[in-house]
């Protein structure tokens, strides 16, 4: 995950009613993230083809307060995969940004200590990237720490309507950490997030993290309406 310190308002057109940005320290953060499905089941069901695949996502943090207790979740901007019929799958249940290309990964050690760990995507004929080399020691996240505001987002928010939002919750176990001695993203970021993002994500990163992931069940909550009261 390689994290960038961004203007809040160029996320304030994404943003789910009933939600609020979630900063860290007073900086709006993004996040682009590479990841590896892996024994992937829907309702139950693996699908041919469709068990084992990359993911690389652009999103934000947000947190919605439900009357009782603030939930921490995230908003994805961008979620591209290698096959159409996931992210077809994936707008339908999710509602969200969901977009098939071309994509590879590659897992390879670096020496007896780091291992280099990429994933790529092909976007009008060159192969965009993202990737990390990587300290093979693990440890878990501090409590209070930069690695735990990032990881530990428990829920998801899609704006659905202009007062309505879908919600669902992600359950996993608090991931094991491994330090990133160095990381690279090179991609068309004006073609697949805007012109907005061009200067922020094209700058150095705030920071960078890497973690070892564990089984995950996501699970739709149900919708969200934002009340507008209008007094006369």
């Amino acid at each position: 995950m390689v994290n960038y310190e961004v203007d809040p308002e160029i996320l304030k057109p994404y943003l789910p009613p009933a939600t609020e940005l979630d900063y860290w320290q007073g900086k709006a953060l993004v996040s682009m993230v590479g990841f590896l499905f892996q024994d992937t089941r829907v309702f139950g069901v693996k699908w041919p083809m469709h068990v084992n695949f990359e993911e690389v996502n652009l999103r934000f943090y947000v947190r919605h307060f439900n009357g009782t207790e603030w939930k921490r979740g995230a908003v994805f901007i961008s979620e591209l995969v290698p096959k159409p019929v996931i992210s077809i799958m994936a707008n339908s249940l999710y509602n969200e940004p969901y977009r098939a290309l071309p994509m590879r990964h590659s897992i390879k050690p670096v020496d007896d200590a780091h291992t280099e760990y990429m994933y790529e995507w092909k976007l009008k004929g060159k192969w965009n990237k993202l990737g990390a080399t990587v300290y093979n020691h693990t440890s878990p996240i501090d409590r209070g720490s930069p690695e735990e505001f990032i990881f530990e987002h428990y829920w998801g928010y899609n704006k659905l309507r202009s007062n309505n939002t879908l919600e669902y919750q992600v359950e996993h176990q608090s991931w094991l950490i491994q330090q990133v001695k160095n990381y690279v993203f090179d991609a068309d970021i004006a073609e697949l997030y805007g012109k907005e993002f061009v200067q922020y994500l094209s700058a150095e990163a705030y920071s960078a993290f890497f973690a070892v992931g564990s089984e995950v069940a996501v699970r739709v909550a149900g919708k969200i309406t934002k009340h507008v009261v209008t007094e006369v």
